[in-house]
């Protein structure tokens, strides 16, 4: 087994992913993870346990806020030989204004609503963590479930 993969609560946990909260150069959380996902999927490297929400959750939601297909962006990964490649490719199909501060406060906050917070709780109990009152938004979780958060 790849030693950046490891069992967890929930399947194969990647431990070598990019954190929600790493931003790109552009500015916007989540893409430098979305963009790492996508280089593990095309090389059959992805876990099923992070295939199931693949271009859906974190990653569907920036897309929506980008107003791009995730295959778009896919695209863009395949065929760019290297990251400043990829970089020029993103800038090309993104749009004018992109809008961090607006994105950026979604991830750091999203699970913190009312109507998120079960889903939250439930998630917490799924990994083991119940008790972590710390972990308050699901890119906490994410960063919880591999490693990043003790």
């Amino acid at each position: 087994m790849d030693k950046n993969i490891v069992d967890g609560p929930t399947g194969e946990t990647c431990l070598d992913l990019p954190s929600p909260y790493q931003a790109h150069p552009c500015g916007l959380l989540h893409l430098p993870r979305f963009l790492a996902k996508i280089k593990k999927h095309l090389n059959g490297e992805l876990p099923a346990s992070y295939q199931r929400n693949f271009t859906k959750g974190f990653d569907g939601f920036l897309c929506l806020h980008l107003g791009l297909d995730p295959e778009r962006i896919v695209e863009c990964v395949k065929s760019s030989a290297n990251d400043a490649e990829l970089n020029e490719e993103l800038y090309k199909i993104f749009p004018q204004d992109l809008k961090p501060h607006v994105w950026n406060r979604k991830v750091v906050q999203m699970g913190t609503a009312d109507m998120a917070k079960d889903k939250l709780k439930e998630v917490r109990h799924n990994l083991g963590a119940s008790e972590r009152e710390d972990l308050i938004s699901f890119a906490d979780v994410i960063d919880f479930d591999e490693r990043k958060i003790p």
